[in-house]
């Protein structure tokens, strides 16, 4: 039985023990007996109930779906998915529609047709304006993001834009909402997901808001364009060329990074005016700003077209994508059997009802921030949604306010603990902040190992991809078990500091002064949580990072709960255990704020490996797996500070350190017995087939290339395929924008398959002082890469076709790729295959170590040209046919076709 612990007053009463100078002196013989041992078992009830917990908010969150409506069901202004689901059916039955494909002119056909209807339906009082819009040759040159750097040059690309607006406002005609997506697909790909379920959802949304647009104050702009994949193209064209693009105010981009589930906003702003009245109007609000903060850093390797209507034209808006089985994304797997009932309804319900509400306002935002200009993010937004019900935005201003309110007090409160507590209380801080840097340290550092290790054990670095709970055993136990020695060792530290304070206060048993030190080491653990928070709630204050608010999530509830229900301690009064109810309630508000998007962002980080390697080869097949590793040990630390403080007086500590041993020698075990495939059909190896013809020499090389951007080498895949492949990091093939440093090559010269009038030709046409003219035939490719010695040339011009005006890019070195500067050019089938090239040669005295070195290079060219075919050779066919099933052909704007042709034009100046 436990025994009250001795107060203040027991002093006054007759007895051996006596106060003299703050000291407490207790009689070995009346030893007060401090119970310090928790169940076992209620601490292993509340972890199940937290993770429960977790699991659930992220189902309800992210799976909670709303009933697909029929035509009846929605009514006329109602939105209905089963007929959203019926142009996505249309949609994909064309296959892959990339630009100048055929398929993707019966594409337009098909939407321009469903627009038309939309016209035929409209209200009496609306007016519905379609334009079927083919732009001219034109440069879209983006400050950053993936493209950044380069020069993105496009011609002969269509659009259908549809224009809704009421017949008796007379400004209506200048005041628009755009709402965009694309209609062109990558190669690889029928896109059910990227992005007819967004065309389909903009159709079914004309139809809806030609019905109400009577009673709008601004028009709605509905833009499909094609050239999305090929570098953001179409909105560029649309922005700098389409005369309604001048009317436009706000800008609504609709995209896909997986196949259906809930479409979240991922990017709003610059103003907070559009998110401000979306979290107002949706009916069911989704989005989370540490999206957009991992987007703009550029961990997210991606771009839509949103990034040009900010940075080119300037607008706010907001982007809205499905992010659900990111594995996928640009594969054959993008289909349509994967999306799940109720996405489109989602997305559509709450983009009617936002629409309805923007397009009758009379305050749409004019400012606008054009590109190279500052944007002060003073007025940005900070948002995030709770459980896909409630949308909280507020302000980054005030958001900034009322963090520096928090840090300020929580640090006075820690000085004014410190000043009363004297000396040992700072020295207790100090350890305290110890275990978090040791618990951080060894939970990275046991999660890294397993990293290291699957490559080892595994024929695929990541032999989670298809499986991704795995990494529960892999990742989250051996991080769990980490932070538990991290803060094992700390606590050991606190234990025997607390014990050699108290020895000189108390003249108590060893016993006794034991047990106060642990449950002294055990508070100090669970105020470490409050410093890690402070500090980063700090650090992004500074910053201004929008997701701060999580900082301050996790840092005032438990404070709160701490100051609530757990005494203040004095030098007389001796410490007591935390409560549970004090756990209980600190992480309550947590758990159901972000818990869910913690889950998310890990599991979309996992799916995104299929397509990690941007430079096949270039980077360690361990990488991949640290990242994962990384990220998952740090939620774990970030979250799991509180609740670890309390296993340490737990009967269940041992029970769970063997658990999690346990669990992940078993996960280990299950990868290297190969029981749990890598990939399935569903879930495929992300790969590229390309028959190269390489004419940079005096005869041309012909050769097949597999390579992957998914991480692990090909040996398996080149074993299985049996076409005298050879595999290895010195298989470098030049593609310009990336350089596939590991691939698999076939031994022989397969020259069958491709026509010789297709190889490109470099040619000097005029050579004067300082400048370079170069006539450039790509051989009949309206899709082409080309690489520009930037060591060289100072700028360049280029001609597109023969009466194309003359079109000026600034040379500057692009970011991928070290001295050169990429021109990437798609068109569609009218667009020019001949194009002259003007280069001009740096001004600057070449010193004898430049001429020196400049001898050194081995036949470093000029101009480096890379041509792509949408076409299958014989020898790629065969190779195709044999793929393992678990390979799918990946798509992205910067990787060739199934044919390629590379040319070069050797600098002899």
């Amino acid at each position: 039985m436990r025994k009250r612990h001795p107060k203040a007053s027991d002093s006054s009463e007759p007895s051996s023990s006596q106060e003299t100078d703050n000291d407490v002196v207790l009689d070995k013989e009346d030893d007060v007996q401090v119970d310090v041992r928790r169940s076992g078992k209620v601490w292993l009830s509340v972890l199940i109930l937290i993770t429960y917990s977790s699991w659930a908010v992220y189902n309800y969150q992210h799976g909670n779906l709303p009933r697909p409506l029929t035509a009846q069901q929605a009514g006329k202004r109602g939105f209905s998915e089963i007929q959203a689901m019926k142009h996505v059916t249309a949609l994909t039955q064309f296959g892959p529609h990339p630009v100048s494909s055929d398929a993707l002119v019966h594409a337009l056909e098909y939407v321009l047709e469903a627009v038309e209807k939309v016209k035929e339906t409209a209200h009496w009082e609306v007016d519905v304006n379609v334009d079927l819009f083919e732009s001219k040759s034109g440069v879209n040159r983006l400050v950053g993001g993936l493209f950044k750097g380069k020069s993105l040059v496009y011609s002969d690309i269509s659009h259908i834009v549809l224009r809704i607006l009421p017949k008796y406002e007379s400004d209506a005609g200048d005041n628009a909402i755009l709402v965009s997506s694309h209609i062109d697909t990558v190669f690889s790909t029928g896109g059910a997901g990227d992005c007819s379920s967004c065309v389909a959802v903009m159709l079914e949304l004309a139809r809806s808001v030609s019905q109400s647009a009577h009673g709008f104050k601004n028009s709605v702009i509905f833009l499909f364009n094609t050239g999305e994949e090929e570098g953001l193209n179409g909105a560029h064209s649309f922005i700098t060329q389409h005369p309604w693009s001048s009317t436009v105010r706000l800008a609504i981009d609709l995209e896909a990074m997986g196949t259906g589930g809930k479409s979240g906003i991922f990017q709003a702003g610059p103003s907070p005016w559009a998110i401000e009245n979306f979290a107002l109007a949706a009916k069911y609000p989704s989005g989370q700003i540490i999206g957009q903060d991992l987007f703009t850093s550029g961990v997210i390797k991606s771009a839509t077209d949103f990034q040009v209507y900010k940075e080119v034209a300037g607008l706010s808006g907001l982007d809205f994508a499905f992010a659900d089985n990111t594995a996928v994304y640009h594969t054959k797997n993008d289909k349509i059997e994967l999306i799940k009932p109720g996405s489109l309804q989602h997305l559509g319900e709450n983009m009617l009802a936002f629409l309805l509400r923007v397009a009758s306002s009379s305050d749409l935002p004019k400012e606008k921030t054009l590109q190279g200009e500052e944007k002060s993010k003073a007025d940005s937004a900070v948002y995030f949604d709770i459980l896909g019900k409630y949308m909280i935005v507020y302000r980054q201003s005030f958001a900034t306010m009322l963090y520096v309110s928090v840090i300020m007090q929580s640090i006075l409160i820690w000085v004014m603990s410190l000043i009363m507590g004297g000396y040992p209380a700072v020295v207790s801080l100090m350890l305290s902040c110890l275990s978090i840097i040791l618990s951080w340290i060894f939970s990275v550092a046991f999660s890294v190992a397993v990293a290291f290790i699957l490559p080892l054990i595994s024929s695929s670095p990541v032999p989670y991809a298809s499986n991704p709970w795995m990494t529960v055993g892999l990742f989250v136990s051996p991080a769990v078990l980490g932070s538990i020695s991290g803060q094992h060792v700390a606590f050991m530290f606190l234990r025997k500091k607390s014990s050699n304070r108290n020895s000189n206060k108390m003249q108590v048993s060893p016993r006794l002064r034991d047990n106060l030190a642990k449950l002294e080491a055990e508070r100090w653990l669970f105020k470490a949580g409050f410093i890690q928070w402070l500090v980063l709630l700090a650090l992004g204050t500074y910053y201004k990072l929008g997701s701060t608010y999580l900082a301050l999530v996790w840092l005032v509830p438990p404070a709160f709960a701490y100051g609530l229900l757990e005494a203040t301690l004095t030098p007389i009064r001796l410490p007591k255990p935390l409560k549970l109810a004090t756990l209980v309630i600190s992480l309550a508000v947590p758990v159901l704020v972000s818990s869910g998007s913690f889950i998310r962002l890990a599991g979309t980080m996992i799916g995104m490996l299929i397509r990690f390697d941007r430079n096949p080869g270039g980077t360690p097949e361990w990488l991949g797996n640290v990242m994962i590793a990384v990220v998952i040990a740090t939620f774990i630390s970030l979250t799991m500070v509180y609740l670890l403080a309390y296993i340490h007086l737990s009967g269940a500590k041992r029970s769970i350190v063997t658990a999690l041993c346990i669990i992940t020698a078993l996960s280990l075990s299950l990868v290297s017995s190969g029981v749990l495939p890598a990939f399935t059909e569903d879930t495929a190896r992300a790969v590229n087939v390309v028959h190269v013809v390489d004419t940079s020499g005096e005869d041309p090389v012909s050769f097949i290339s597999l390579f992957s951007n998914t991480p692990g080498n090909l040996n398996m895949e080149a074993e299985q395929i049996k076409e005298g492949f050879k595999c290895g990091r010195d298989n470098k093939v030049d593609f310009v924008s990336f350089e596939a440093k590991y691939s698999c090559v076939t031994k022989k010269n397969a020259e069958a398959g491709w026509d010789k009038n297709d190889i490109p030709v470099l040619r000097v046409v005029d050579d004067k002082e300082r400048v370079i003219a170069v006539s450039m035939d790509t051989g009949g490719s309206t899709r082409w890469t080309l690489g520009i010695d930037m060591e060289e040339i100072e700028d360049f011009t280029l001609q597109v076709g023969e009466e194309e005006e003359l079109m000026i890019a600034r040379g500057e070195k692009s970011s991928n790729e070290e001295g050169w500067h990429q021109i990437q050019f798609s068109g569609g089938k009218k667009a020019p295959t001949r194009f002259v090239l003007k280069l001009y040669e740096k001004k600057e005295e070449v010193s004898v170590e430049k001429k020196k070195k400049k001898e050194e290079k081995k036949q470093r060219p000029l101009l480096k040209l890379r041509t792509d075919f949408d076409r299958i050779t014989p020898q790629v066919e065969r190779v195709l046919q044999k793929l393992p099933s678990f390979c799918s052909l990946f798509g992205k704007s910067t990787s060739p076709f199934t044919l390629a042709f590379l040319a070069s034009l050797p600098y002899t100046k």
